[in-house]
């Protein structure tokens, strides 16, 4: 997978993953707009910069979290790995579009995951509530952005194949961006937002989207490195 794939790929998942953004993080960021002083919440300009500061906090973390498993994933790539990450972004992006869907309910087990870290976070960003400026909410959708989530799992699998942190930061900064449209309306429509994402046919046409955009992943030509590598080591065999 290029580059250019990749960061392509990270943001249409993000951007597919519209209603399980709005589902999970809509009554999120509700409470968090709540927070805010009634003056600014009643007035849809002055809470655009809450929101926007919110979701520039978000998007860094997942930067850090897609630079970390992008530098992990490096020893990995480095030994010819690249085939491995890449079929398993596809099976989990697989297995995201089915829970989205409604179709393997199960997948939410995998949220469970960050759990650990969540209850590290979670009284941190509390400290940050109720939100009085965009210095606070900066800070909170930085520890917002560790929510447990098997869609950003699904990014930072993809981040992974990348091998290399810096790649697998600018992924997971495209799949935040993909998010934007979604999360920054929940922020500033949340009623209709969020009942837009409990719709259930559109949670299945964003699964079934995913699951397309997971097999045209893997139909995909590798890249140049992968060529390489594997040319490499099948020149070596032939020469034993």
């Amino acid at each position: 997978m290029t580059e250019f794939t990749g960061i392509s790929t990270a943001f249409i998942l993000g951007l597919f993953s519209m209603t399980h953004c709005i589902a999970m993080c809509g009554t999120v960021i509700g409470a968090l707009t709540l927070s805010l002083p009634e003056e600014v919440r009643g007035d849809k300009r002055k809470m655009l910069p809450y929101v926007t500061y919110y979701n520039i906090g978000r998007l860094l973390s997942y930067a850090t979290a897609g630079a970390l498993v992008g530098w992990l994933s490096t020893p990995l790539v480095a030994v010819n790995g690249h085939v491995f990450l890449r079929y398993l972004s596809v099976i989990v992006m697989v297995a995201m579009g089915l829970y989205l869907a409604g179709w393997f309910p199960k997948f939410a087990k995998m949220e469970k995951l960050g759990a650990p870290v969540w209850r590290w976070l979670q009284p941190i960003g509390k400290r940050f509530i109720p939100v009085r400026t965009w210095r606070q909410a900066f800070f909170l959708g930085m520890v917002w952005g560790w929510l447990p989530c098997g869609l950003v799992y699904a990014g930072l699998a993809v981040a992974a194949t990348s091998g290399n942190a810096t790649q697998g930061a600018m992924m997971m900064m495209a799949f935040g961006v993909g998010t934007l449209p979604a999360v920054m309306g929940a922020g500033i429509f949340t009623g209709l937002i969020v009942a837009m994402g409990r719709a259930q046919y559109l949670r299945r046409i964003a699964g079934v989207l995913i699951i397309i955009m997971a097999v045209v992943t893997l139909l995909l030509p590798m890249d140049h490195g992968e060529h390489e590598m594997n040319g490499t080591t099948g020149h070596s065999a032939h020469e034993h």
